[in-house]
């Protein structure tokens, strides 16, 4: 037997895993105790045995028979012959004698009133029209006199403009007033390269020097009740385990069809039912409908309207335009004088020649040569066609098709490989020690199986936590 491994390290198939801890500092280096606080406070009392768990434990399901498809409810269910419901006849209707009286209370009840039409509150409307012509003089115009004013004269001082003899002052208000000024840059915050202090940190602070370590005091300790065992011896059998009896019944039968060939060993023959039984129809072509043709009509076409022929013209007079009174022209001369005409000098302009730099290669003069050196070194060549590889049709044969191929005659079925990571204690392993870190060790007893068919198994394969 070699040394306890991990399954970490020995695990076959990659899934299994253990489960860590977060780190190793918790290690007091006792041995762990895999009993509960119930175990360590309840001890055993007599002959009376702890209830057996219904856990299933952990073992490798063998292949067994098939399952049996009675259960309890099959065995046990009783058949009853089902009976329709009786329903009831439904009478015959017969219609009564005598006729309905269809007056109600309110017909009986409402005594009718004449009912007039409603007064309008609104007054009608009063056209006032007469026969007389219509004034156009309206009381503005004829209140309304002309005013005779005169003429503001202008108070702008009229100035001869003389250009400065002197050139102007370039310097402005901001440039005369200006004073550079020399920027102080700001003291740099960075601290000054120090060197490190030499020999070991200093790791003592106030609260490690200052802490004084108080004594505890003894803990609140409940004291223990103490166990009164029952007289009576416990009962663990339930409703279930005393009321259920097994039942022998019969094997269900599978559903699943058997496999079966479907098929002969006849060849293919290339007609079908189709090709058989088809008789082929005569069709006819689609019609086409021929429009009839345009005949227009011989009668010239009555383009009278009703509105042509009961419209009546009346002469009436152009609307006078409602042009306002000609006012006061000046008949003197325009006067189209400006102070920009007046004192606007045209200054003699050259016109800027195109700042261009001289070319450094020259342009070539002759005739461009389309040939390029691709036209001039190419040869042509006479392509040959590929091969073609596709082989030569051939009638089939009576012969049966062989479907027979090396994968159906060279396999070999392998048996499915169980890891021994998935249940340990079943394949020949005994637990050892679970360390600080959560990983279980396991040992292996019995030797590892020899073969070329086997695949190598580790000694130890901790448990799936």
């Amino acid at each position: 037997m070699g040394p306890p491994r991990c399954i970490c390290e020995i695990c076959s198939c990659g899934r299994h895993r253990c489960c860590h801890r977060p780190t190793k500092i918790y290690d007091d280096g006792a041995k762990p105790s895999h009993k509960t606080e119930y175990l360590e406070n309840y001890p055993g009392y007599g002959n009376i045995c702890p209830p057996e768990s219904c856990k299933p434990k952990p073992e490798l399901q063998e292949d067994k028979a098939r399952m049996d498809g009675t259960t309890t409810f099959k065995s046990d269910y009783l058949p009853y012959e089902i009976v329709t419901r009786p329903f009831r006849q439904q009478e015959e209707y017969r219609p009564k004698s005598g006729k309905i009286d269809l007056g109600t209370i309110y017909q009986r009840d409402y005594n009718p009133h004449k009912v007039g039409p409603v007064t309008l509150a609104r007054p009608r409307e009063r056209k006032h029209t007469s026969d007389a012509k219509v004034d156009t003089v309206p009381t503005y115009r004829d209140h309304y006199r002309l005013w005779k004013s005169q003429r503001t004269e202008s108070c702008k001082v009229e100035r001869d403009y003389k250009p400065p003899s002197e050139r102007f002052g370039n310097p402005s208000t901001f440039q005369d007033d200006y004073m550079p000024k020399q920027p102080n840059p700001p003291a740099s915050c960075k601290p000054c390269d120090s060197k490190l202090p030499e020999g070991p940190f200093d790791g003592n602070t106030i609260h490690r020097t200052a802490y004084v370590v108080h004594e505890l005091g003894p803990l609140f300790v409940r004291p223990r009740e103490e166990y009164k065992p029952s007289d009576q011896p416990f009962e663990d059998l339930t409703t279930h385990q005393r009321d259920f009896k097994g039942m022998p019944g019969e094997q269900a039968k599978s559903c699943k069809p058997e496999d079966q060939k479907h098929g002969s060993d006849d060849p293919f023959k290339g007609t079908t039912e189709f090709q058989d039984r088809y008789q082929p129809y005569l069709v006819t072509a689609p019609e086409f409908h021929k429009p009839r043709e345009y005949v227009p009509p011989t009668d010239k076409m009555d383009l009278k309207s009703s509105n042509r022929l009961d419209y009546i013209k009346h002469k009436v007079a152009p609307r006078a335009p409602m042009k306002p009174a000609p006012g006061r022209k000046n008949t003197g001369p325009f006067q189209g004088k400006t102070t920009t005409k007046e004192d606007y000098q045209p200054w003699r302009v050259c016109p800027r020649g195109p700042i261009k730099k001289e070319e450094e290669i020259q342009k070539p003069t002759g005739k461009f040569a389309s040939l390029t050196t691709f036209r001039s070194h190419y040869i042509p060549h006479q392509a040959n066609p590929p091969q073609s590889f596709k082989p030569v049709e051939v009638v089939p044969t009576g012969v049966p098709f062989k479907d027979e191929t090396l994968y159906r005659t060279e396999y070999t079925p392998k048996k499915p490989e169980v890891c021994p990571g998935l249940n340990p204690d079943a394949m020949g392993y005994v637990y050892v020690n679970t360390d600080s870190e959560g990983h279980r060790f396991y040992r292996r007893l019995s030797p590892e199986p020899s073969g070329s068919d086997s695949s190598p198994v580790p000694e130890e394969v901790p448990a799936v936590s």
